[in-house]
């Protein structure tokens, strides 16, 4: 019943006409979702669990706010007037109308690591967005997104790269304040992303973004938070919406909470502690030669944010529970610091990430000691996918220019060994290199990364990136081999 009232939403501003009636500018305060009460302070935007909004843009496109566009002077083009088409004369139910057309190439050398003929693939994202708001307490979202592929090599096709047409997403939220606090309760298809993006991310290199359904509930102060969740993936078919479905045989629950670090320490910062309790539950779990139900905890942390010209990304978590007859006993630990060098908007960084994925055991007795991200950034660690925080240790400086506030030039060397040479090399999708836990090599490979970013405008950027992975002896020993890579895209928003 939910997914065709929430598609209905797409076709409001065809079948109302906006009301014509003088409609006073609203501030909006910085929030992402309903404004808060007069009385109630909110918990900081970019901590929130949603996500950083740029200009007025984010990943999650129900993350952003338009109000503000009520007020035809803010205005700069038609397309500006579709963020907030009002359907009562006092604006109080307004639909905001979002969309994006992303078209993409990448070309790799030995595709999976295998001598082989090059890949090539040309993609194209086309999504669109409808967001109703109903007063300030109650709104649905709906989104439909497509995915084109087209090329050479390109071997079997997963629905997150080809799809004919996806309900990407379609929510009800609502919230309300309780004397000094906020809550809130969001039922849905939903993008996640309260946390480190090294464990739970939307997947924006994907094609079709990484979802999940349920229900995600929330309680914001003005310095303390909490979010419990309960949600299943997204199975992808790859031809129309009907064969998208809830993976019941997997299940990601738990709470993340957070608390603003006072203002003053450092010297001054904008930092936030973020302790978490997540459970992952898999009924068909793989490690090497075992297929099982697993049930897996995570006990952990992050601190993350800006202290002066530091930025700071540290995330640590244990991991316990079961896979099959098992215990699970294993951990992560990652690490990434950026410094700014000078004051202006265009000032270099020099950065660099530390980080550890502990690994052992799925090709032996005993405890389970691989550690496991739950839907992470597939491409932190290679462009390509060919690497991931399982039974993995890597190291990465990194330095970043711009020769205009607009244009953002990042370098990076990696290099990467496994925790344990008793195991395999992991790709991002979490299936092992065949044969690499036969060999002892420790030194897994060495990445060399480039990435230009391009905003031309806040709705339009262009994205180029060049990795080069010169394989060690964990993969070459196990017939494996390097492999370069080269992708670059233009994104339109509005």
């Amino acid at each position: 019943m939910l997914r065709p009232v929430l598609l209905a939403t797409f076709l409001l501003p065809f079948a109302v006409a906006p009301a014509r009636a003088q409609l006073n500018p609203s501030p909006t305060g910085g929030l992402t979702r309903n404004p808060a009460e007069p009385a109630v302070s909110a918990y900081p935007a970019p901590a929130a669990g949603d996500g950083l909004s740029t200009a007025g843009y984010n990943l999650s496109r129900w993350a952003e706010d338009w109000r503000s566009m009520r007020d035809p002077k803010k205005r700069k083009d038609w397309l500006d007037r579709l963020k907030f088409l009002p359907l009562n004369n006092s604006g109080s139910v307004y639909l905001t109308l979002s969309g994006e057309l992303r078209l993409r190439f990448n070309q790799t050398s030995n595709p999976n690591l295998k001598l082989g003929p090059r890949q090539k693939q040309d993609i194209l994202r086309s999504v669109g967005g409808a967001d109703l708001h109903i007063g300030p307490h109650l709104r649905a979202y709906a989104e439909i997104a497509r995915a084109d592929l087209w090329g050479k090599e390109l071997g079997t096709v997963s629905g997150s790269f080809r799809n004919r047409l996806v309900f990407q997403q379609y929510f009800v939220e609502g919230d309300e304040a309780v004397g000094s606090v906020r809550l809130g309760l969001r039922y849905g298809r939903q993008e996640f992303t309260d946390g480190s993006n090294l464990l739970v991310s939307q997947r924006d290199n994907n094609t079709i973004r990484y979802v999940l359904n349920g229900v995600r509930l929330w309680v914001r102060g003005k310095t303390l938070r909490a979010d419990l969740f309960d949600l299943h993936p997204t199975r992808l078919g790859v031809g129309g919406a009907g064969d998208d479905f809830v993976e019941r045989s997997i299940r990601f629950s738990g709470v993340t909470s957070g608390m603003v670090v006072p203002r003053t320490a450092l010297g001054g910062s904008k930092l936030y502690f973020d302790p978490f309790v997540w459970r992952l539950a898999n009924d068909h779990a793989v490690w090497g030669r075992t297929n099982s139900a697993e049930e897996r905890f995570y006990y952990g942390a992050r601190l993350w944010g800006d202290a002066g010209r530091l930025t700071i990304d540290w995330t640590a978590n244990y991991q316990g529970g079961r896979s099959g007859n098992r215990p699970i006993q294993a951990g992560q630990i990652f690490a990434a610091q950026t410094w700014k060098l000078g004051s202006s908007p265009t000032a270099p960084r020099i950065g660099f990430h530390a980080d550890y994925a502990s690994g052992g055991g799925a090709y032996n007795r005993g405890a389970l000691h691989d550690a496991f991200a739950p839907f992470g950034n597939n491409i932190y660690y290679s462009y390509q996918l060919y690497l991931t925080p399982t039974n993995l240790i890597a190291l990465a400086p990194s330095f970043t220019v711009s020769p205009l506030e607009s244009v953002r030039i990042t370098i990076e060397q990696q290099w990467t060994w496994r925790d344990s040479t008793g195991d395999a090399v992991y790709r991002a999708n979490g299936t092992a290199f065949a044969g690499t836990q036969n060999n002892r090599a420790r030194k897994v490979a060495d990445v060399t990364r480039l990435q230009t970013v391009w905003t031309a405008t806040p709705r339009l950027n262009f994205t180029g990136r060049y990795e080069h992975l010169a394989a060690g002896p964990a993969l070459t020993r196990a017939g494996f081999a390097g492999s370069d890579f080269l992708a670059g895209w233009a994104s339109y928003r509005f």
